[in-house]
């Protein structure tokens, strides 16, 4: 049976949502718990999203593992993978790391928009890549099964991960900025060399990544999907909306002020438009990705090719990404001595 899973979102929970989540059929989402709350505030997250769990388990249940997924078509529920879209969960301490991904912790951003210390953010005017401290980072997430996600990176920044990385890497939400010059959509190098390492790319369907913003067509937005599958491979890329449902407007600005300024900063929108897009028409809830699907038989896929990208494709993610990397036995002469 083929599989759905969306590769983020950072909705308002609530009953009504995860409810919905079920009316889709929606096996899997990776969900952000956190931003630029610190370790101990992540960890009050985790708290909320445990309460949840013990209050809905009809509904949903924390995933670990890629078998969290079939566990959760079995049984009718929705498999939850928790994910951070900045690195401020770890502070300034390595070891959290593996901390976090005992936790559950499944995704974590190497930056979220600006300069970090592990790389360079999209809104920076001068990406100087990886840190000393973000390798060191990255080959530690590579170690214990935490995904290297770069969807608010800057290029030279994500090219870097992509290269340092044993592991392939995500841009879990992002568009081609040949489609439309977002500076969170990224380029053809960066897509190419995410293929090529089999990396993963989530669509995303949150309007400011959309040509046209919240007036894209579907068809728009599905014939863009079928023309990545030509340049990246139909298997390197899935489905990633950013649905943020029901979020007030005060947590927009969380989101790109945290607390690194002290006055607002509109980032991806513009001072005209300071709070949440408008949805597109064709993508309000998760009762919608049927519409997702059809589009995407409309714009050419075949049935194997649209099964994979709504969800069969983040599940092999899912199975390469999450177990930690067993460690190779040292078989030279002077270890057998």
């Amino acid at each position: 049976m083929s599989v759905l899973i969306d590769g983020l979102q950072y909705a308002n929970w609530s009953e009504k949502i995860f409810r919905q989540m079920r009316e889709g059929r929606v096996d899997a989402v990776h969900v952000t718990i956190t931003y630029h709350e610190t370790f101990r505030e992540t960890v009050l997250q985790i708290e909320h999203w445990n309460r949840w769990f013990e209050q809905f388990p009809d509904l949903i249940f924390q995933g670990r593992t890629a078998a969290d997924v079939r566990l959760a078509q079995e049984t009718g529920r929705t498999a939850i993978f928790f994910g951070s879209q900045n690195p401020s969960c770890m502070e300034d301490d390595i070891g959290l790391i593996e901390i976090l991904h005992t936790l559950g912790l499944r995704f974590m951003q190497l930056t979220y928009n600006n300069q970090s210390l592990l790389a360079s953010g999209c809104y920076e005017d001068d990406d100087t890549g990886l840190t000393r401290m973000g390798r060191e980072v990255v080959a530690e997430m590579n170690r214990v099964g935490l995904v290297v996600d770069m969807s608010h990176s800057g290029e030279r920044s994500t090219l870097e991960a992509i290269e340092h990385s044993s592991r392939p890497i995500t841009i879990s939400h992002a568009n081609p900025s040949s489609w439309h010059k977002a500076l969170r959509n990224k380029s053809d190098t960066v897509l190419k060399a995410l293929a090529e390492s089999g990396g993963m790319l989530g669509f995303s369907v949150y309007p400011h990544h959309l040509k046209d913003g919240s007036a894209c067509t579907l068809q728009d937005y599905c014939d863009m999907v079928a023309r990545t599958a030509d340049l990246m491979g139909v298997h390197n890329i899935g489905i990633g909306t950013d649905l943020c449902q029901d979020q007030p407007d005060s947590i927009v600005e969380w989101m790109r002020v945290g607390r690194w300024t002290k006055r607002i900063d509109y980032g991806e929108g513009s001072a005209a438009e300071p709070g949440f897009p408008e949805m597109p028409s064709w993508f309000a809830d998760n009762r919608d990705f049927g519409n997702i699907r059809a589009g995407l038989r409309t714009a050419g896929m075949d049935d194997a090719e649209v099964d994979a990208v709504m969800g069969g494709n983040w599940l092999r993610f899912f199975e390469q990404s999450f177990g930690a990397k067993r460690p190779v036995k040292n078989t030279s002469a002077r270890a057998a001595e």
